[in-house]
């Protein structure tokens, strides 16, 4: 059969012969069992409503083999139009396929059609086709059953499972924003330590208290504090300022700290208060600056509106070491300006001498407290010769001063014998060895005799002195110093002559002048005398001038971490030294009154 089969249906017989016939197409071209049954079934549902009381008087079977391709598999067609046809009709005839597992064959042998037998055979056939497909259809559907079950138990697993993980990660969630949390508690509070850390040895470096006010406003504004406010009071407890809001005087009056807005701070150890009248829209928080007594008080206004509670606790912890900044510096002030006082009212105005100019300095330290110590005197002995001196006493502030003025009324006692150089230092050695075995100083004395052109000097391990001759020459008086004075061994000083012609100038200065922490004190004494020889003859002539030509480029005043002392001696021609005459006591003096300013000589600046 290559051809469509035609068959007319007209009786039950015909049909079955039909069915058998299909059902022998279907099985030689290997249609499975259970698209064959559901082929066969479904066409002889069909032809039977085509000879049932109702479905006419037959039907025209035609059954259609086809392929796509040569090589491809095949397909069977059934076609049954109802007969007689129906001319109004419009619907098409009733077909089905089914397919083949392989292609068509050219031919078929199919077993004879034996009306009687065949009849039988196919409807047996059909039958256990159909049984077989019924038998395959309940295995299908339990395994089905049990695919459904197994398929819901394993839904509500994952249901479960889904469950499960949406609370494991919620919980994570949790944990993972409590972990944020307690990390940022940490970095704020490690941030908060650090800043304070820095701060105190910001505050604390310093002993200037305006120096501190300063550092404290740039550290809190604007990141802790939109605006700092500091109020403070003097030794009586009077306060300086202008007008302050309530806040700030119950924390002057309680000791308390105290927060000013409209809610409240949390900070322990703080009582809250409405807002401030004068800063109504402010939060303020003002902190008493409290050691051993209140020194003012720190007022601070919130920069994001309130204050947080661990940044109250370092702003009050960061006010305590402020407060103790401010003492120090405080104490150190009185202290330094006592000390000043002190070493400014020892030291001398300078005296007038026939054929030598006077000049001096005195340079208090603008840094720590290295005020005391340093000092100069010039004075006239019995026999008309005067002594210029230069010292410096190891340490500093009022025990220094004080050994100061100790030394000069010494040194004076002794010149007044007529002592020289080296026999007054000799004596302010043993006197110091004796009396203050722990305090050291260093000394040099120079003695002028009128129209000598020479001096005598000694030096008990002082910086050495620098001459500058007329011409500009500079030299450094080099001879070898004694020991600083008080050093715990017996020690007798020797004097030394220098040339000083009329017109030299002869320069006596202290460490401070000359040496400093980047440079020796070598490089200092070099750069000393060339800023000496490189001054004018005509500058000379005013020594007061001279002296500040020598001190300014010297010693800058950021940078006088010791005091300085300077005294310059400027020989000029006297062809007639003044006379002598004998006081009651004997001793030879200079004849008329000693002016400090007959031969230009001025005293120290106060």
């Amino acid at each position: 059969m290559r051809g469509p089969e035609v068959r007319v249906i007209s009786t039950v017989r015909d049909a079955a012969r039909a069915r058998g016939f299909a059902a022998r197409l279907t099985a030689a071209l290997g249609v499975p069992e259970v698209e064959r049954a559901r082929f066969l079934t479904a066409l002889t549902e069909r032809l039977r409503r085509c000879l049932g009381p109702a479905g006419g008087h037959g039907a025209e079977l035609t059954l259609t083999l086809g392929e796509s391709g040569p090589d491809t598999a095949g397909w069977i067609q059934a076609a049954v139009r109802p007969l007689p046809p129906d001319p109004d009709a419009q619907t098409s005839p009733w077909r089905l396929a089914v397919s083949c597992p392989g292609p068509v064959p050219r031919s078929l042998d199919l077993p004879e059609d034996r009306t009687d037998t065949a009849s039988a055979e196919a409807v047996l056939a059909a039958d256990e086709g159909t049984a077989a497909v019924l038998r395959r259809l309940d295995e299908v559907e339990e395994l089905l059953r049990l695919h459904r079950e197994e398929l819901h138990q394993t839904n509500q697993g994952v249901l479960a499972l889904h469950a499960e993980l949406d609370a494991a990660a919620l919980l994570q969630r949790n944990l993972l924003d409590a972990e944020r949390a307690a990390r940022g508690e940490a970095e704020k509070a490690r941030r908060l330590l650090t800043f304070l850390a820095d701060a105190s040895a910001v505050v604390t470096a310093s002993l200037d208290h305006e120096d501190i006010l300063r550092r404290v406003s740039e550290l809190l504004v604007p990141h802790y504090a939109a605006e700092v406010d500091v109020w403070l009071f003097d030794e009586a407890g009077a306060a300086r300022g202008g007008a302050r809001s309530a806040a700030a005087v119950r924390a002057a009056r309680t000791g308390r700290p105290q927060h000013a807005g409209h809610h409240p701070c949390g900070l322990p150890g703080t009582e809250d208060l409405p807002p401030s009248a004068l800063f109504p829209d402010r939060s303020l928080l003002c902190i008493p600056l409290t050691v051993r007594r209140t020194l003012g008080v720190l007022t601070l206004t919130a920069p994001d509106g309130a204050f947080d509670a661990d940044t109250g606790v370092m702003l009050v912890e960061l006010a305590r070491r402020v407060a103790i900044a401010l003492e120090h510096a405080l104490r150190y002030e009185q202290h330094r300006d006592t000390a000043e006082t002190l070493q400014r009212a020892q030291l001398t105005d300078l005296p007038a001498a026939a054929g030598l100019r006077l000049a001096a300095r005195y340079l208090p330290a603008t840094r720590g407290l290295n005020i005391g110590g340093d000092w100069y005197d010039a004075f006239v002995q019995p026999d008309g010769s005067l002594l210029a001196v230069i010292g410096d006493v190891t340490g500093h502030g009022l025990p220094a001063a004080v050994l100061m003025g100790q030394l000069r009324t010494a040194l004076r006692a002794y010149a007044v014998g007529g002592a020289g150089p080296a026999e007054i230092l000799t004596r302010l050695h043993r006197m110091l060895r004796h009396q203050q075995p722990h305090l050291y100083a260093t000394a040099m004395i120079a003695r002028f005799r009128p129209g000598e052109p020479r001096a005598v000097w000694a030096s008990a391990g002082h910086p050495p002195a620098v001459v500058r001759a007329p011409g500009g020459a500079v030299r450094v008086l080099d001879g070898r110093p004694g020991v600083m004075l008080g050093v715990p061994v017996p020690f007798t000083y020797r004097e030394h002559t220098a040339a000083v012609e009329a017109g030299s100038t002869l320069v006596l200065y202290t460490d401070g002048l000359v040496e400093r922490r980047t440079r020796g004190i070598d490089a200092g004494i070099e750069l000393l005398g060339r800023a000496l020889a490189a001054l004018d003859e005509s500058a000379l002539d005013d020594l007061d001038l001279c002296a500040e030509s020598l001190v300014g480029p010297l010693v800058p005043a950021s940078e006088r971490d010791d005091d300085v002392c300077l005294l310059l001696c400027r020989t000029t021609p006297s062809a007639v030294p003044p006379p002598l005459v004998r006081g009651r006591d004997g001793v030879p003096r200079p004849a008329g009154p000693l002016s400090p300013r007959a031969f230009g000589g001025r005293s120290a600046p106060r």
